[in-house]
């Protein structure tokens, strides 16, 4: 409930925080209130709540560690001011981060609190949503110590999804950058802004270059097999810390200049396994990125609960290394 106690372990106490923010409340509902207009650096109170600390920036957001005068509880606010019609798309995506997030209850997907939105003459000049506060680092800043390490983290991030994905949502914009882990390596999926239902097909392309979906840049219908391409680019990048070519190909520092439009299918290249480049890294997970990053969603695997059984046996076959790997017969695991 948004002034209780959240469950996770993770949370530290109403002390200063962290680098980074995560939430919680299924059952909140919005409201309104309006705000102090004054800069944000010297705003002491949001919506009701005491700011603590400045703890990062968005987009278009700026991120506070913030506390209840009453409970004492504290949690992470992301606040975004609406200054002309062109935040209107930010102020969209916070309100479908809400209605997706309200709908999750997973230890791996951030917990989110609830909406509020301000208002000064009927009309709305900015939103805050109030979410869980977690003491995390973005996993492209904390690089896994071993594949070992990188696995378990790996399975978290997919058991996460596999509940978005029983629930009917796509996260639509796996990457590191969107996937907090914390000291004891315990992980937490952030930023539902582009989440959508299972068989969405956007109006517009959304997603990150490097890690988008064939089907993302081609604006084609969305489904778990999406996550699935987005989860599998990740996993390259922690092992490899290269991007995989994709439909979307990130921007040219060399050029500075980022591709006219989306690739054909039939350009886009699959990348080198991980294991051709790095050959301590375990057979079957470089075999499991290769069949995530596949550039037909058909070609995937059938499900994200497919690929977190598959890293489980990774996992085990990388925390006991004297076990003789199973033989993989087309998409089955089969231990002998």
């Amino acid at each position: 409930m948004p002034g209780g106690s959240i469950r996770c372990n993770l949370v530290r106490a109403p002390t200063l925080p962290p680098r980074q923010p995560v939430s919680k409340s299924p059952t909140a509902k919005p409201k309104s209130a309006s705000v102090d207009r004054a800069p944000p650096a010297h705003r002491k109170v949001i919506a009701g709540y005491r700011v603590l600390a400045k703890i990062g920036l968005g987009a278009a957001s700026e991120l506070y560690a913030v506390q209840d005068g009453r409970t004492k509880q504290v949690w992470a606010l992301k606040y975004v001011v609406r200054e002309s019609a062109k935040d209107d798309r930010y102020i969209e995506q916070v309100l479908n981060e809400y209605a997706v997030g309200s709908r999750l209850d997973h230890p791996s997907v951030r917990s989110l609190v609830k909406v509020i939105k301000h208002r000064r003459l009927f009309r709305m000049h900015a939103i805050s949503l109030l979410m869980e506060l977690v003491d995390a680092t973005p996993l492209d800043q904390r690089v896994p110590r071993s594949d070992l390490h990188a696995v378990r983290i790996f399975k978290q991030v997919a058991a996460g999804l596999a509940h978005m994905h029983k629930r009917g949502y796509i996260h639509a914009d796996i990457k590191p950058g969107n996937i907090l882990v914390t000291e004891d390596e315990h992980v937490k999926i952030i930023d539902l802004g582009q989440a959508c239902p299972t068989g969405t097909v956007k109006k517009r392309i959304q997603g990150t270059p490097g890690y988008m979906a064939p089907e993302q840049a081609h604006r084609q219908t969305i489904t778990d097999k999406t996550d699935i391409y987005n989860f599998g680019a990740m996993m390259y990048w922690v092992l490899t810390r290269e991007v995989i070519p994709t439909a979307m190909p990130p921007k040219d520092e060399a050029n500075n200049s980022l591709f006219s439009g989306a690739l054909d299918k039939e350009q886009v290249q699959l990348p080198v396994p991980p294991a051709e480049k790095n050959p301590r890294i375990h057979p079957l997970l470089s075999k499991q990125i290769m069949d995530c990053v596949q550039i037909d969603p058909d070609d995937r695997p059938e499900s994200m609960e497919f690929v977190h059984n598959r890293l489980e046996l990774v996992y085990d076959m990388l925390a006991h290394p004297a076990k003789k790997p199973p033989p993989l017969v087309g998409d089955e695991d089969t231990l002998t």
